[in-house]
């Protein structure tokens, strides 16, 4: 057994323990049905829908659906919250909205772009390995519980708030960062289409303004979701206010904007035009290109 494989067996507890707290944390002073807490059931829905992905994925060794689960995740969570729920109100419709086009559209943007690449090569070495193609499949049940706290926690409150001004300004956020991770991701589709950009990077539009712009789209969008929930929160479930600062955390030091600009430093790093667009280009929060 490799190291790495002794990683994964170790952390996929760890994973559980941590799952158990959110779990328990948002149950406090939320609603149940049957005597089991909604949040409680949403959690276990998350892991639930991947591990029972994972059976086929292991079988075949392929990772073509794993983003399309990833927003099957979402969706499946949040309905059943919604569902479940004895008492339902305009905010949990509207957080089910939310986080269902939102599912909807980066979850086939993404199973797109893997079928067009044939490959996701993030999967090469994980998807022959039992242990961390499991831990894969886990970390993204884990992403869906943790994005979906402060969603999850309003739909699930016992105690209901009209919908005031912060679901207006939340909605209104999360428009803005939507629409920014759509128009960032339009760009650079287009972008890669068009052959003259064979081996190029991009830098134009939003691209010119931040080295990641639907990072930044994505990080703010969760961001409204969580101001949208904000005035049900109270005790314990304040802890849900995690999921943008997971998103953020995961997105800037774990998965995304580390490995892109690792990727992209190995194949232009030296080249002066990409070292001046780094130098003049944020990382992440947009700014207006130099002249």
């Amino acid at each position: 057994m490799s190291k790495e494989e002794r990683i994964a067996w170790i952390a996929l507890p760890i994973i559980i323990l941590i799952a158990a707290g959110l779990a328990w944390a948002g149950s406090q002073g939320g609603m149940q049905i049957g005597g089991v807490p909604v949040f409680f059931i949403a959690v276990v829905i998350a892991f639930a829908v991947n591990w029972i992905a994972f059976i086929p994925a292991w079988i075949n060794h392929t990772e073509k659906f794993f983003d399309l689960m990833g927003g099957v995740t979402f969706i499946s969570v949040a309905v059943v919250a919604v569902a479940l729920s004895p008492v339902r109100d305009a905010r949990s419709w509207l957080l089910l909205v939310m986080v269902g086009i939102w599912a909807i559209r980066l979850s086939s943007f993404l199973y797109r772009r893997i079928h067009k690449a044939g490959e996701d090569r993030r999967f090469r070495e994980l998807k022959v390995s039992f242990p961390r193609f499991l831990l894969t499949w886990t970390l993204q049940g884990m992403w869906a519980a943790l994005s979906l706290a402060a969603a999850l926690a309003a739909i699930t409150a016992e105690t209901r708030v009209p919908l005031g001004v912060f679901a207006v300004v939340g909605f209104a956020v999360w428009v803005f960062g939507f629409a920014f991770e759509v128009a960032a991701d339009r760009q650079k589709s287009r972008f890669k289409a068009d052959g003259t950009n064979a081996g190029k990077f991009i830098r134009s539009g939003l691209w010119a303004w931040s080295r990641h712009p639907n990072y930044f789209g994505e990080i703010v969008l969760w961001i409204g979701v969580a101001v949208v929930a904000l005035p049900t929160l109270e005790g314990w479930r304040w802890l849900a206010l995690i999921s943008p600062f997971f998103v953020t955390l995961l997105l800037t030091r774990v998965s995304g904007v580390p490995m892109l600009e690792k990727r992209a430093d190995e194949k232009w790093g030296g080249q002066p035009d990409y070292e001046a667009y780094k130098s003049n280009t944020p990382v992440l929060i947009p700014r207006p290109p130099k002249k």
